[in-house]
């Protein structure tokens, strides 16, 4: 057995790598749910957007004693994902990481503790979770008492302060805190040796980029850290699979917004003026949402600017 070394702020090693034998690739339509192998043991399962939204997409990493999810997602989800490595292999998940707080990131971490897994996320996003997380989930729960039932809602119980490195020679994770960015507790999952990068909603394909916790002056500054890494597959925390052009895309968005708005304060124009003038042609191309639908957004960055 190869030797384990566990540090959060440098490396955890770990046993790893074996991969699954073969997994499906559906259509890449947002009305379907896709998995696809991205490299030997490391999975995207791209989740369906149209006609409804169920969730965001996920990941997966197998190691040679246990496997490694990227995102617990809603419970139903979850129990979809476990479901599936359940099908190729029958290795501990032992580990569960949440990119951020959300719901539809976190919410099905009970589903993974129930089975011996640990959640972790950023140090960062800790007090979202004791505070917001909790709110959403509970909030949900009365909503979708079919789904959510009486399951206990779940914190991560590892959390890391900017880095921590799961190495065992052959598959390795790195998961990063670069700042503030959709949310303040915002992390990623690098992959090294196959240039892959698992972003959560720190990037993102389509219209899914909620402000609500964010700040997109730093966000850009994340973007540009991103950036510099060698990938060469996004796989975004929503959206279909990319390359590293698509930081470019989401940077370009809260630029070019973030530009038109204090034009717009600069002349003088009240927030409802500026909702009905906005225009992005490059983000209706990019995600084929006019940008005026974002209307949450849109008052989010005029506040951000100090709009009044």
């Amino acid at each position: 057995m190869k030797r384990c070394v566990f540090s959060c702020c440098a490396i955890l090693g770990v046993i790893g790598g074996l991969f699954f034998n073969e997994i499906r690739t559906l259509s890449s339509k947002p009305t379907k749910t896709t998995v696809t192998e991205l490299a030997p043991g490391v999975f995207f399962r791209k989740t369906q957007t149209e006609p409804d939204f169920i969730g965001c997409n996920q990941g997966w990493v197998v190691f040679e004693e246990f496997v490694l999810v990227i995102d617990a997602n809603f419970p139903n989800q979850a129990d979809e994902v476990i479901g599936i490595i359940r099908k190729h292999t029958d290795k501990p998940i032992r580990y569960v990481f949440d990119t951020h707080y959300h719901g539809d990131h976190a919410d099905g971490n009970g589903k993974y503790t129930a089975i011996g897994g640990i959640a972790i996320a950023s140090e960062r996003s800790k007090v979202l979770f004791e505070t917001k997380g909790i709110e959403g989930f509970e909030k949900s729960q009365a909503e979708k008492p079919d789904e959510y039932g009486t399951l206990k809602y779940e914190q991560p119980s590892l959390y890391f302060p900017k880095t921590m490195v799961i190495d065992d020679g052959v598959q390795r994770v790195e998961l990063i805190h670069f700042g503030h960015a959709h949310t303040l507790g915002d992390a990623v999952a690098w992959l090294p040796k196959q240039g892959i990068l698992f972003t959560g909603d720190a990037c993102v394909d389509g219209p899914f980029n909620y402000m609500g916790d964010s700040n997109t002056e730093s966000w850009i500054t994340v973007l540009n850290a991103m950036e510099e890494l060698p990938i060469k597959t996004i796989a975004p925390g929503h959206g279909e699979l990319s390359d590293k052009s698509l930081i470019a895309k989401q940077r370009r968005y809260f630029v070019e917004l973030r530009k038109a708005i204090q034009g717009y304060i600069d002349e003088g124009l009240a927030l409802e003026e500026i909702k009905e003038t906005i225009s992005l042609p490059f983000y209706k191309k990019w995600v084929g949402v006019d940008v005026k639908t974002r209307v949450e957004n849109i008052e989010h960055v005029f506040k951000e600017l100090g709009g009044k």
